[in-house]
């Protein structure tokens, strides 16, 4: 027995490996049963050819077996073996994959397919195994070998009896540390969810060794020992099963067993494609919103595997933040695994598979949208801010991909209604689509700022989500109609024959106005005669781009600009009070600057915003009274 040394690179690879690459120890299992799977996999792709080899797949099994005593951990499969040869190549030099080498020359049949990279993962080993054996025996060969290894430090190979074909890979598991428990390696419990969280889609079964006691049969109270062996793993993903096979209640299991929420998903997508990136998949559409959604603990992602053998429990890139709420799993054996499955290449595959994954969840919730409303709109009320975000976020580039799936509260339908509703009903003369902010529904009916819009019947969508001001400024407009504020300056609506009497009034009135303006110097912009008011003696209303409730939003941010709108008080000449102003400012100045300030308070609470000094404001109200 000779002890051979690696080469220099691949002995800085497996120090990197062992040391940096796995974020989690307990990855070695998986990489371990990947190979063995792999292993009975060529034994499938010789049957092919080999007519003298007959693959029965029942006879085929990867064996994991713990010695607590000897701290031993030993995984064993039936498959193709390795020479002394396959032993130097693939084990010898790291980072060469025998399965790759091996793909390579066979092409994949009835779902087989060579998962795993043996020479690289296999080293994950080390990480909780102080001493790795490897005893294996190839198919056709009447040979084994022993390769064994403490490390870094080299290997060493050896002729070996082993009476049947296959490996044997054991690991002498390290002693616990202060930072590490390497106990739990050897735990029957902990190692088997380790194999239903990584590999329990294997498609060789995976067997343990149960031990315990059990009653004795016909016995009342005397019990005995047992050791049995049981199979871990499910063998058969759910995703790769023809959907006619399966029930709403299957998917709602696979949603339950798999954690994605106490609720029952309003919908699944079962995904299956073949083509330039071939992929399987189910997604959920959740019915409710989890708790912390809206937090930064919140994680996004997909579950994805690798031909069955889990690699990331939450793939973020396989999901746009605007549908972060899907959960679900992918699964291919077309992507690029470098190094380690948890290092995963931003290849061509992957952002197809995204891209596509993209594209059907669209289309689920639009179909969703169109046969079945009542659903739809539970779902819209769970995650419906989340698909305003997505039109906001990223300069609105995502704003058509969402734009027909957004709904908003409609003061006609007293209910939730598209954008694509709202346009179809316009009138011919409705120039924009309007909308309404406020804190509830019942605020802004009764504003005093819809009263025009609503006399001409034209519909208003009622804006109560912090960000529907801001989706609405990046979307812009909605089949060439663009969005109106009630509150803004210029509501676009042709003067009635009435209202040109307001016009008149407001040029015989301007000193008045201008009077009023230096008075709230600093709090408004202008003071002007209103023609969108039919019952309220005053409002505000607002020029430029920010309005008065995205304002308020802007202020209850810790990244506070004191950013302001510019606001216009907006004065209802054909009120009484109107009459009072004009009488007040021929004859006592003084009551008129009492006035003006109370109407701008009435219109700061109007909106819902905080009065300067309350204190004043009561004092205003009992100068009035007495």
């Amino acid at each position: 027995m000779e002890k051979q040394e690696f080469k220099a690179e691949s002995k800085r690879l497996l120090e990197m490996m062992i040391n940096s690459i796995y974020t989690q120890k307990e990855i070695f299992l998986r990489e371990l049963l990947s190979n063995a799977s792999d292993a009975i996999d060529k034994i499938y792709y010789k049957a092919l050819t080999d007519e003298q080899l007959v693959f029965d797949k029942d006879s085929y099994y990867v064996k994991v077996v713990a010695d607590k005593e000897n701290r031993t951990l030993t995984i064993t499969d039936t498959g193709i073996g390795m020479t002394k040869e396959d032993l130097e190549n693939n084990l010898g030099i790291i980072a060469k994959s025998g399965s790759l080498a091996f793909k390579k020359d066979n092409t994949s049949q009835d779902g087989h397919d060579i998962i795993g990279q043996f020479g690289v993962g296999f080293y994950s080993a080390f990480m909780v195994a102080e001493v790795v054996t490897v005893i294996s025996k190839a198919l056709g060969s009447d040979v084994a070998y022993k390769w064994e290894s403490t490390g870094a430090d080299g290997y060493t190979i050896e002729s070996y009896e082993k009476d049947s074909v296959g490996t044997e890979v054991t690991l002498k598991i390290k002693e616990n540390t202060e930072d590490d428990k390497y106990d739990e390696y050897l735990e029957e419990y902990r190692l088997k969810d380790i194999i239903r969280k990584y590999s329990d889609f294997i498609k060789y079964p995976i067997k343990m060794d149960a031990a315990g006691k059990r009653l004795k049969e016909g016995a009342e109270d005397e019990f005995e020992d047992y050791n049995d062996e049981q199979i871990v793993n499910s063998m058969i993903p759910i995703w790769k099963k023809n959907k006619n096979e399966l029930t709403p209640e299957d998917y709602e299991k696979f949603y339950a067993d798999k954690r994605y929420g106490f609720d029952k998903p309003i919908k699944h997508i079962h995904i299956s494609v073949e083509g330039t990136v071939s992929y399987h998949s189910i997604l959920f559409i959740p019915e409710s919103i989890p708790f912390d959604f809206y937090s930064k603990e919140y994680e996004k992602g997909l579950e994805l595997y690798a031909n069955g053998v889990l690699i990331m429990d939450k793939c973020s890139d396989l999901l746009p933040d605007f549908f972060s709420f899907v959960k679900g799993i992918v699964d291919s054996a077309d992507l690029s695994l470098n190094i380690s499955r948890e290092m995963l290449q931003h290849d061509r595959q992957l952002k197809l598979i995204a891209k596509n994954i993209q594209s059907k969840i669209k289309s689920q919730l639009q179909s969703l949208l169109k046969d079945e409303r009542e659903k739809y709109e539970q779902f819209y009320k769970s995650f419906g801010r989340q698909l305003k975000y997505g039109v906001y976020n990223d300069y609105g580039s995502h704003k058509d991909i969402l734009q027909d799936l957004l709904m908003f509260y409609s003061s006609k339908e007293k209910n939730l209604v598209t954008l694509d509703e709202y346009v179809s009903r316009m009138p011919e003369d409705q120039k924009y689509i309007y909308y309404a902010s406020g804190e509830t529904n019942e605020r802004i009916d009764k504003l005093p700022q819809t009263e025009m819009v609503s006399d001409k019947g034209y519909e208003i969508l009622y804006f109560t989500d912090d960000i529907d001001e801001f989706a609405i400024k990046m979307l812009m407009s909605y089949k060439e109609k663009e969005f109106k504020s009630v509150s803004s300056g210029d509501l676009g609506i042709e003067a009635e024959e009435n209202e040109k009497d307001t016009d008149s009034e407001a040029n015989n009135n301007k000193e008045l106005f201008e009077y009023m303006k230096t008075i709230l110097t600093d709090k408004v912009k202008n003071v002007r005669a209103s023609r969108r008011l039919r019952t309220h003696p005053v409002c505000f209303s607002s020029d430029g781009e920010v309005t008065i409730e995205m304002e308020k939003i802007l202020k209850s941010m810790p990244n506070n600009q004191d950013v302001k709108a510019a606001k216009v008080l907006e004065i209802n000449i054909n009120h009484t009070v109107f009459q009072s102003l004009k009488d007040s400012y021929e004859n006592d100045k003084e009551k008129l600057n009492l006035y003006t300030t109370l109407l701008y308070n009435q219109a700061l609470l109007i909106e819902g915003l905080p009065l300067q000094d309350p204190v004043e404001f009561t004092n205003n109200i009992c100068k009035i009274m007495v």
